[in-house]
């Protein structure tokens, strides 16, 4: 088999944005890598972490679309028949898709005693931890 033409076994996402269209977009990727047998890590950082937060902190991400609410985007994307946050977190968690905080980027928002949604498994390290979990292998985007 050439390896050059080869599709990446496994996709490391860190995702650093608060922007809920690009968070949301990170588990599309992350979801359609994981469906199509790909392992996967989404490092979440600085604002994006507000989406791990228990019950739904994703709720509280900023939006791009000027007067929307991240609640409002994905409720219009549930009625164009797109995948909502719950429904693309859910399928990445059914699909064995790894979750992993960053403990800086939560010490520098200050939230690092605040809970993590208790219905996923959710591993707290740091930039050695998530690069010690990607692969040769694999790919890494930044989002």
């Amino acid at each position: 088999m050439n390896t050059e033409t080869e599709s990446p076994k496994k996709l490391s996402l860190v995702v650093f944005s608060g922007s809920f269209e690009k968070v949301h977009y990170a588990l599309v990727m992350a979801s359609s890598a994981l469906a199509t047998g790909r392992e996967v890590t989404l490092f979440f950082t600085m604002e994006a972490s507000r989406a791990l937060l228990a019950p739904s902190g994703w709720r509280h991400l900023r939006t791009d679309a000027q007067g929307a609410t991240a609640t409002s985007i994905d409720l219009s994307y549930a009625t164009r028949g797109i995948g909502t946050f719950e429904e693309l977190l859910s399928a990445c968690a059914s699909l064995d898709g790894k979750f992993m905080v960053c403990e800086m980027g939560l010490r520098a928002l200050g939230l690092e005693d605040q809970a993590t949604r208790d219905e996923l498994s959710i591993e707290t390290g740091g930039v050695v931890t998530f690069l010690n979990d990607a692969k040769q292998n694999g790919e890494m985007l930044f989002i």
